[in-house]
């Protein structure tokens, strides 16, 4: 199969047109009347972005960005349950529990940063968040406070790959080069491995920091059967692939900042192989890999005499809270995978009695977290954090990273572009010869209620894949995963090429139809809530709860495996008949390769084909379950249905 060259697409960019003549963001410029102008009076609070260094050494962190390089609105959850250890722990805190237990204001913008409190009359107010081009702005500025870039180290948690049109049609270079603008020094993999093996690694070569983790491995029969000629050279110029430990990638690195030696360890995301296509990574496996890591940080620790060990991390919250208590020797836990914007970070002590400082960065580049180490003989003696909500409107963007993005946004969709794994070369010919910025900026709809997917259970932009999917289909019920990637939109604005794409595009998007009896689809909904709702967080899957799209159910989720789903029914209100087969829409399937067309196409006509004469698409039924034993949890507030 034939790829596009990563390099050929650099050049292609460079060659395009003058990228300071672009305009910055052009998706959602257009805003139908019916949502209002924005209100941009409120001043960014003096000192906002100013944090003066306490210390010798700082660390940027970003994580889980999903390919979303210019600024967007993010909701974030209402619904964040904890069970077992994790009840009313961060990040399992929503809305005015969460300000409270952070010392922080309601009606700030503080409170628009990280609730759901008021979200669309404060994204009227504050405007959007993230965006590259204003946090490199932002950490240029960090930069200078903390006396110099030999001062810092910026490291990233992965997820940053897909997520967007332009990362899937580039199969993840726009953002690696991003990244290298970014100056981003260290990162680890998730959803980086849903390309193929090659394209992982023609990104890791174009990356100017270093790609780890400590537990992703080559496979046995790789390493020492008769495709080994064959991983040699698909390694070949790397400098990655240890033979002797089996690692494909580097487990850690050890960084000079600011006269310290940092040690950094990687962790991909542990489950990847049970939750991504293993095609797409033959060669490699996946793990949690807990005493490997009790014994790397062991053998750090005692050979390279480091100042201090970080762990930069793609587990989820819950895991790095659970692996912090027990590998001794860590300082600090940058985490992903979850998505948790928590300001401030959690303090663990691990079995030796020392405290390590777990962080998550959130998503959708709206925060930069900033730690700062105060490091002594050898010792850290103290660390400070800080998590930096990216207010766009109050951070002027970096000139060059607003070149490469928009520059590289009237790239022109060609016949070389893969977007499924249907076919060697599946493309829509309605595409071909257009701008990325001409496909992005299609208007499908409006919005008539605000849209966003984060939260245990489901999103108005779940029902909408959902709707969508049925009607393709013409489906009794449809299904979608509960992945918490997707951005929001407001009420009243046109829903654009772009914002579906962010709800869909990866490499394997296609849908299908098939037939499902009663008992297997209760089976499902209990499996997938048994990975959410397990007490145990090594056995947790990191996501939320499966989207149902016609079918209603009620959900104890402190119940135990089997016992959590009952009253599941249809629509119209029929119950499920465990002997009974419906027909079940669905896409993106981890163990076959369907032959459907891909979401994002799936949705991008159901919204033109039912949308109204005034334009406004309307979801006609939010299909949220019913919770049971939910009421005295602080990660849950201002639910939609019904709670006890």
């Amino acid at each position: 199969m034939k790829y596009i060259d990563r390099r050929e697409f650099l050049k292609i960019m460079s060659a395009g047109t003058a990228a300071t003549m672009l305009p910055a963001c052009s998706s959602d410029q257009d805003t139908a009347a019916s949502a209002g102008k924005t209100d941009t009076s409120s001043a960014m609070p003096a000192g906002f972005y100013d944090l003066p260094m306490k210390g010798n050494a700082r660390i940027f962190h970003i994580t889980d960005v999903h390919g979303q390089l210019n600024p967007v609105h993010f909701r974030e959850p209402n619904v964040n349950l904890g069970v077992g250890d994790a009840f009313g722990r961060p990040p399992h805190i929503v809305g005015s529990k969460l300000m409270q237990k952070m010392g922080m204001q309601l009606n700030s913008p503080e409170s628009y940063a990280y609730t759901y409190i008021d979200f669309e009359n404060a994204a009227r107010k504050y405007g959007k968040t993230g965006g590259y081009a204003h946090i490199k702005a932002l950490k240029n500025q960090l930069t200078e406070q903390a006396g110099g870039r030999e001062n810092t180290l910026t490291i990233d948690g992965g997820d940053l790959w897909q997520g967007s049109g332009t990362s899937l049609w580039t199969r993840g270079v726009d953002m690696v080069e991003a990244s290298n603008i970014m100056g981003v020094d260290v990162m680890v993999g998730h959803w980086e491995f849903t390309y193929r093996e090659n394209e992982v690694l023609n990104n890791v070569t174009l990356f100017k920091g270093d790609f780890i983790g400590q537990n992703v491995r080559v496979k046995p029969d790789a390493m020492f059967g008769d495709e080994y000629p064959e991983m040699v050279e698909k390694y070949d110029g790397t400098g990655l692939f240890n033979e002797d430990t089996g690692h494909a990638f580097r487990p850690y690195v050890i960084k000079n900042v600011g006269g310290a030696r940092i040690c950094v360890i990687g962790q991909a995301f542990p489950r990847t192989g049970n939750a991504n296509p293993q095609e797409f990574f033959p060669d490699w496996s996946f793990g949690l890999r807990e005493d490997d890591m009790i014994e790397l940080v062991k053998g750090i620790r005692k050979n390279e005499k480091p100042d201090a060990i970080v762990l930069l991390s793609h587990n989820g919250m819950d895991v790095d809270i659970k692996m912090a208590e027990r590998v001794p020797g860590l300082n600090a836990v940058f985490g992903g995978h979850t998505h948790d914007g928590i300001p401030k970070p959690v303090e663990v002590k691990n079995v030796a009695g020392n405290t390590c400082l777990v962080t998550n960065a959130g998503s959708n580049s709206k925060y930069l977290g900033v730690m700062d180490f105060d490091i002594q003989d050898g010792k850290v003696k103290a660390m400070h954090y800080k998590m930096m909500p990216i207010i766009t409107d109050w951070i002027p963007a970096d000139k060059e990273m607003q070149a490469y993005i928009d520059q590289m946004r009237q790239t022109k969709y060609d016949d070389k572009i893969i977007e499924s794994r249907n076919k060697e070369f599946f493309y829509n010919k309605e595409r071909l010869g257009k701008t990325y910025e001409e496909i992005l900026s299609e208007k499908l709809a409006i919005a008539d209620r605000t849209l966003y997917r984060r939260g245990n259970f489901m999103g108005t932009w779940d029902q909408i894949l959902c709707n969508a999917l049925r009607d393709e289909y013409d489906a009794d019920i449809s299904m979608s995963a509960g992945v918490r990637w997707g951005t929001s939109k407001l009420k009243g604005e046109w829903i654009t090429m772009e914002d579906v794409l962010t709800q869909s595009s990866m490499t394997y998007g296609e849908t299908y139809v098939s037939g499902m009896s009663g008992k297997q689809l209760l089976d499902t909904l209990e499996g997938v809530a048994d990975n959410l709702f397990d007490p145990d967080p090594y056995l947790q899957s990191g996501g939320d709860m499966v989207r149902v799209g016609g079918l209603d159910y009620t959900i104890e989720p402190a119940a135990t495996l089997g016992k959590r789903i009952t009253n599941a029914r249809l629509d119209d209100g029929t119950p499920i008949d465990p002997e009974k087969t419906y027909t079940v829409a669905g896409w993106a399937s981890v163990t076959r390769t369907p032959e459907g067309r891909p979401l994002w196409d799936v949705v991008r006509d159901h919204l033109i084909r039912r949308r109204g004469e005034d334009n406004v698409y309307v979801i006609p039924k939010q299909n949220d379950p019913e919770l049971i034993g939910v009421n005295n949890n602080p990660g849950i507030a201002d639910y939609a249905g019904k709670s006890s």
